[in-house]
C-alpha cells in the first residue's frame, strides 16, 4: 500500500474504493490467481445456483397438489443447502486470503498465491467463531423483526389503514439499516479476526469501537456493494434465468443468455473483489481516524505465524495512540 496508515484518516468513500482498486497493481499476479481460485467460484455460485432452483419452484407452484410436489419441496431443499455450505466456505475462505495478503503488502512482507493459500487454515477457524457470533446476532435480529411484525398484523389487521402503513414502512426501515450496521460489523470484525489475536464475540466489539465515527462511511459502502449485487442478481435472473414465456424475462436467445450470463458473473467478481478489498482498507481507514495505529514489525510477525514462522512478537499488536 503506498498511503501511509495515517494518510487514510481524511479518505471518503470514493477514495477507499479508489485505493482498493489499487491495491492489485503491487502483487497483480497473486490477486490474479486468487480471484480464479476462490472468488470467481463465489461469485459464479451465487448467480447459477438459481438456474438449478428457478425450474423447481415453477415446477412446485404449477403443481402444488400433485404428489410429487413433497420431492420437488426436498430437491429445492438440497440444491438450497449445498449452495449456502458452497457459499459460506468460499466467501470465508476469499476473506482469509485476500485480508492476509493485503496486510502482508502493508507489513512489507512476500506475498505470492502459496503463501496466501498457506495461511488460510490457520485463519479459518478465527473467521468461522466470528461468523458464528454474527449469524446468532442476525438471527436474534431476525426474530425480533418478525414478532414485531406478527404484532403488527395483529393490532392492525386490516392493511388499509395508513397508520399500518406509515408503522410498516418505519419497521421496514429500520431493518433494513440494522441489517446494514450488522452487516458492516461482519465484515470489519472479519478483518479484525484476521490482523488482531483476538476473534468471535472480542472482534465484535472490537468492530463496534472501530464503527464510531465511521458509521456512515460503513453504511454507503455496505449500501453500494449490496445495491451492486441486488442489481447483478436481478439482471441475471431476468436475462439468463426466466424463460421466454415468463414475466419479466427479455426472450433471449441461449447464446445470447451465454454471452450475457458470462459478463454477469464477470461483473459479480469484479465487484466481490473490489468489495473484499476495501474492508481491509476501511480497517484501516477506522484505525486511522482513532489515532490508532499497528506496529509493522509485530503484524509482519503475526502474519508470519499464519506460516509457521512465528517469532515473538516484538511489540504489540494492540492499538496504540500514534
Amino acid at each position: 500500500m503506498d498511503l501511509q496508515l495515517e494518510q487514510l484518516q481524511s479518505l471518503s468513500s470514493v477514495d477507499v474504493l479508489r485505493e482498493s482498486a489499487e491495491i492489485p497493481r503491487a502483487a497483480p499476479r497473486t490477486f490474479s490467481l486468487l480471484t480464479l481460485a476462490l472468488v470467481f467460484p463465489l461469485s459464479f455460485a451465487i448467480l447459477v445456483h438459481s438456474l438449478f432452483t428457478h425450474p423447481v419452484l415453477l415446477h412446485l407452484e404449477q403443481s402444488s397438489s400433485s404428489p410429487y410436489s413433497s420431492s420437488g419441496w426436498s430437491l429445492l431443499f438440497f440444491y438450497q443447502f449445498i449452495y449456502i455450505i458452497f457459499l459460506f466456505i468460499f466467501s470465508l475462505l476469499s476473506t482469509a486470503a485476500i485480508v492476509f495478503t493485503v496486510a502482508s503488502l502493508y507489513a512489507a512482507k512476500p506475498v505470492s498465491f502459496t503463501s496466501s493459500l498457506s495461511a488460510i487454515p490457520p485463519i479459518f477457524p478465527r473467521l468461522f467463531r466470528t461468523f458464528l457470533w454474527v449469524s446468532l446476532l442476525m438471527f436474534l435480529y431476525n426474530l425480533a423483526f418478525a414478532f414485531s411484525l406478527v404484532m403488527l398484523l395483529v393490532a392492525y389487521p386490516s392493511s388499509d389503514s395508513p397508520f399500518f402503513l406509515v408503522v410498516l414502512s418505519l419497521l421496514i426501515a429500520a431493518f433494513i439499516a440494522v441489517h446494514v450496521l450488522i452487516s458492516a460489523l461482519w465484515h470489519l470484525a472479519s478483518v479484525i479476526s484476521v490482523l488482531e489475536p483476538v476473534c468471535g464475540l472480542e472482534a465484535m466489539r472490537k468492530a463496534r469501537q472501530l464503527l464510531r465515527g465511521r458509521a456512515r462511511m460503513a453504511a454507503i459502502l455496505i449500501t453500494g456493494y449490496l445495491s451492486a449485487c441486488g442489481l447483478i442478481g436481478w439482471a441475471f435472473r431476468a436475462f439468463v434465468v426466466k424463460g421466454p414465456t415468463e414475466e419479466g424475462s427479455f426472450g433471449l436467445g441461449v447464446p445470447a443468455k451465454v454471452l450475457v450470463g458470462g459478463g454477469l458473473v464477470a461483473v459479480l467478481v469484479l465487484v466481490n473483489f473490489v468489495g473484499l478489498l476495501a474492508q481491509s482498507v476501511f480497517y484501516y481507514v477506522c484505525k486511522s481516524y482513532h489515532h490508532q495505529t499497528i506496529d509493522k514489525s509485530a503484524l509482519y510477525d503475526h502474519l508470519g505465524g499464519y506460516l509457521g514462522e512465528y517469532v515473538p512478537l516484538k511489540s504489540s499488536i494492540q492499538m496504540e495512540n500514534i
